[in-house]
């Protein structure tokens, strides 16, 4: 059980520094203010959690899914054809979140509205 939360603790430090050294960089090259800095920072931990809340809630949605299409499926096999197309059009709707977290994410990269507010 230590060994475990002393990984995670890691793993949450590398993750956190990695993305101070990426916006350093970034800002770095314009004139190293520490406010522009401590931004992109933000910048990429929010994409980053963007990503990965949309990813698992995608994730616990579609198994959800799944779990109930197979259950009815195992009552009535007659109607496998109606729950196939309905978990079908269903799934792709929960697809659509995940592409939409990563749009979000991108635009945080990418194109933040937010950076002509910096100066």
């Amino acid at each position: 059980m230590k060994k475990a939360a002393i990984v995670v603790l890691a793993l949450v430090l590398v993750m956190v520094s990695g993305s101070l050294v990426f916006a350093a960089e970034q800002a770095a090259g314009k004139g190293g203010d520490y406010g522009k800095i401590i931004f992109f920072a933000c910048t990429v931990i929010a994409a980053g959690l963007a990503m990965g809340l949309g990813s698992v809630g995608t994730g616990v949605g579609m198994g959800h899914g799944l779990s109930g299409a197979t259950n009815a499926v195992g009552r009535n096999p007659e109607a496998q054809g109606k729950i196939l197309l309905t978990m079908m059009v269903g799934l792709a709707m929960i697809e659509s979140l995940a592409i939409y977290a990563l749009v979000i994410a991108l635009v945080l990269l990418y194109a933040n509205p937010l950076i002509k507010f910096l100066g």
